[in-house]
Parts: C-alpha cells; structure tokens; sequence
C-alpha cells in the first residue's frame, strides 16, 4: 500500500454535509487528513459525514453557522486549531443559488444572500485562516463552469463564481512568498442535492455537456485532492474544469 497523500494533514472544508463537498471530505480523510466541516444548518447529513469520516480513523469536528458572518468564522477558525490541532487546507466550497429566468424577476434578498454566502463569506472565512496556514499549504475555492460560459437562469451565481476566479487568481500572488498554493475547481454540471432541488433531474438533463451526462460528485472531488496534494506543487492561480468535456476559457 502506498504511502497516503494527507497523512497528519487538517483540513477545514465549508459545504461538505452533502454533494461535492462531503465527498471531497470522506475522500481527504480516506487519505489521511483530519477533517474539520462548516455547515450551515443540516446537522443530521454533517453528523453522517462526521461518522463516516470517524469510521475511517481520522478526527473530525463539525460546526454550525454562517460564513458571512466575520466573527463566526474567527471563532470557527480557533476552535478548528484548538480541537484539531492545526490548519493545512483550506476548501471553500459552501454556495446558494436562486434560479430566474428574467432579471427582473431576482429578488434583492436572494442576490445578497448568493453574494454573502459564494463570495463574501469565502474572503472572510479565508481571511481569518490564513494566519494559520504555513510553507505547503493550499487553499482550494470551488468555482464553476458557469463563471466561464454563464448561465441563464443563474444571473447572480455565476457572477459569483467569476469573482472566486478572480480572487483565486489575485490571493495566490499574495500567498506565493508564504509558499501557500491558491487554486480553484470550476466542475461542470454535477449531480448533487442543490441542483436536484434547483433545477429538478428533467431540466438538468437539458444542459448536459458533451460527456452526456452530469458528472457524479464522487467524479469532481479527485481534482480536488490533487491540488491539495504534493502532485500539484508546481500549480497556483489556477482552475481545474471537470466539466465532462465543455470548452472554455481560462
């Protein structure tokens, strides 16, 4: 057996209670990591996730809360390094999305809360870690397919997710003399809980790229590990596109 790629690693991952995120998680921790999971308010899908990584002989912590909110994430972040020991990794991959098919049919409300929750909290959250981190580490943001392409229904979302691009691009010539590596996942359509509700399987289907199908979480979540890996040590500033074939740019 070879030797694991996150041993004694702690990693610190927003979203994971479902879909892309838990599987990133299960999959670090079945890599040796410790894994620290924020979500925001199903606690009986992160406690699963808890017990499953648990299951696999690793720490694991859960908290809730909202990572718009600055004094949450300070206080996540140390109680992250007190319980767990330390933080290697970073993943920020928590996101809303509210579909309108008209522009003026979005609602103020919900353009906040997609930029609070996709963005806003992202910079925060990352704002607080950072301190922690040292030489090695890596600090992944899941961006998406849409910030390339765009997306009709998701005006707001995907102007989002061209901001995490940018802002991955700008932290990681911050980050370069602390030898911390920035780096994001842009995933096509994938199969997970919030597109299911969002759009519904049929509608889903509608947008499938060349591949013809949607990508499975379990599928996105290995690009994932390898920027969080020593395989990717020559790679900041940039974006992995597990799309399923689509053509884009950047």
């Amino acid at each position: 057996m070879g030797k694991l790629k996150l041993e004694h690693k702690y990693f610190l991952i927003t979203g994971a209670d479902s879909g892309i995120g838990k599987e990133v998680a299960v999959l670090f921790a079945e890599e040796g990591a410790n894994i620290a999971i924020v979500y925001h308010s199903n606690k009986e899908d992160a406690d699963k996730v808890k017990a499953e990584i648990k299951g696999l002989g690793r720490k694991s912590i859960i908290i809730q809360g909202d990572v718009s909110d600055y004094e949450f994430c300070r206080k996540a972040a140390e109680q992250v390094v007190s319980e767990l020991g330390g933080i290697d990794i970073l993943v920020n991959n928590a996101g809303v999305q509210f579909p309108s098919e008209n522009i003026e049919d979005l609602e103020e409300e919900n353009i906040r809360k997609t930029f609070d929750s996709n963005i806003i909290g992202m910079i925060l959250l990352t704002k607080v870690v950072f301190p922690h981190l040292k030489g090695g580490s890596a600090i992944i943001n899941t961006a998406s397919a849409a910030a390339y392409q765009g997306h009709p229904e998701l005006l707001d979302y995907s102007a989002t997710k061209g901001a995490i691009v940018s802002f991955t691009r700008s932290l990681a010539l911050q980050a370069k003399p602390k030898g911390i590596r920035v780096n994001a996942v842009a995933p096509g359509p994938v199969a997970t809980p919030l597109t299911e509700e969002t759009f519904g399987e049929e509608k889903e289907d509608l947008s499938k790229p060349p591949f013809e199908r949607n990508a499975s979480p379990e599928e996105v979540a290995h690009s994932f590990l390898f920027l969080a890996c020593r395989d990717s040590a020559q790679m900041s500033g940039q974006v992995l596109h597990p799309n399923g074939g689509l053509i884009v740019s950047g």
